[in-house]
């Protein structure tokens, strides 16, 4: 007697072509992506958001991107009414996809009235895909990773 193993993919089908394309537009109104992160920031004019980095101090003057907001994921609560104006979106980011630091600040956010994006790759993915960040030392910029760097502007994808 021979027994299959079910198909880990699809042991739950896929959804319906309209409501697949419903999730992932859906998902691009609360994602932003690295490199039009990058790309919006190095434009030189007004990007129409404010990046927020939710790490702590530490981290902070480990490395953070230029022109970021920090504001502590705890701190949101007391202080975004201080730094942020309800009118311009915010982009959120932590460390990187391993953490969720940037999904709990757009949350708090959210729920003070913002609107907020989360940055998707995280300071970790900014750094691997070599763009500059600043730390407590001063500017500094690592090599591309070529498994993550932008290709000719775009992800690669």
């Amino acid at each position: 007697m021979t027994t299959t193993v079910p198909n880990p993919v699809l042991s739950v089908a896929p959804a319906a072509p309209a409501e697949a394309a419903g999730y992932f537009r859906a998902s691009l109104r609360f994602h932003a992506d690295v490199s039009d992160v990058a790309a919006a920031l190095m434009d030189g004019g007004d990007p129409g958001f404010v990046l927020l980095d939710s790490r702590s101090t530490e981290s902070w003057d480990q490395g953070h991107i230029p022109g970021a907001v920090h504001l502590p994921t705890a701190l949101i609560p007391d202080r975004a009414g201080d730094l942020l104006d309800r009118s311009v979106p915010v982009v959120t980011y932590c460390w990187g996809p391993g953490c969720d630091g940037a999904t709990r600040a757009a949350l708090a956010l959210a729920e003070l009235g913002y609107q907020v994006k989360e940055m998707l790759g995280g300071f970790e993915y900014w750094a691997r895909e070599g763009f500059a960040y600043e730390t407590w030392q001063g500017p500094e910029r690592r090599d591309a990773d070529p498994l993550t760097a932008p290709v000719a502007g775009a992800c690669g994808c």
